[in-house]
């Protein structure tokens, strides 16, 4: 029952509301990857290519390849295994997946050491509540860990019980605050 009343309010979201708060998302992230890169000058960040409502950070994503981060879009292997990335820049040319998602069209295998993950749901323990797919969890429990940090709006906020499988983000960012 969270997971719809979850979808249902960032749906509802009015779409002035939602320019302003992905706008001061890309901020709030563009800041974090100044600091990660800091410790990571080389690293690979993984992004998302935003659905269903999800917070857009394609301006960010510009921005931040401009700058010279290199950056990676997931693609879905099969339904048990972890996610696999891509390198991307924006701009490059894409096609849709079997779920309808937009994936690169190349196939350049890259490696994030920092992945954004869109949520859900987050709680103020930082885990997620996705789709219930379970594809970042998987990708998670692969070595080395990548950082993850959790992009939500904060109405995403809620209280739930994490299952054994369920691994901590290591930071959520939302329009509003950083946990």
């Amino acid at each position: 029952m969270l997971r719809p009343a979850l979808l249902a309010a960032r749906r509802a979201i009015a779409a002035d509301s939602r320019r302003g708060w992905d706008l001061e998302l890309g901020r709030r992230v563009t800041a974090w990857v100044a600091s990660w890169r800091q410790a990571q000058p080389d690293g690979v960040l993984g992004v998302y290519w935003p659905i269903r409502g999800e917070p857009d950070l394609r301006p960010a994503y510009a921005e931040l390849a401009a700058s010279g981060v290199p950056l990676a879009l997931p693609i879905v292997v099969d339904n048990d295994s972890p996610l696999r990335f891509v390198a991307w820049t924006p701009g490059d040319s894409m096609v849709k997946d079997s779920f309808g998602v937009a994936v690169p069209a190349s196939d350049v295998s890259a490696t994030p050491s920092a992945l954004l993950i869109p949520c859900v749901g987050f709680n103020r323990s930082k885990l997620r509540l996705g789709y219930g797919g379970g594809f970042y969890d998987r990708t998670l429990a692969l070595a080395p860990r990548p950082q993850a940090i959790g992009i939500a709006y904060s109405c995403g906020l809620a209280e739930f019980d994490g299952d054994p499988h369920d691994i901590a983000l290591d930071a959520v960012i939302t329009e509003s605050a950083c946990l």
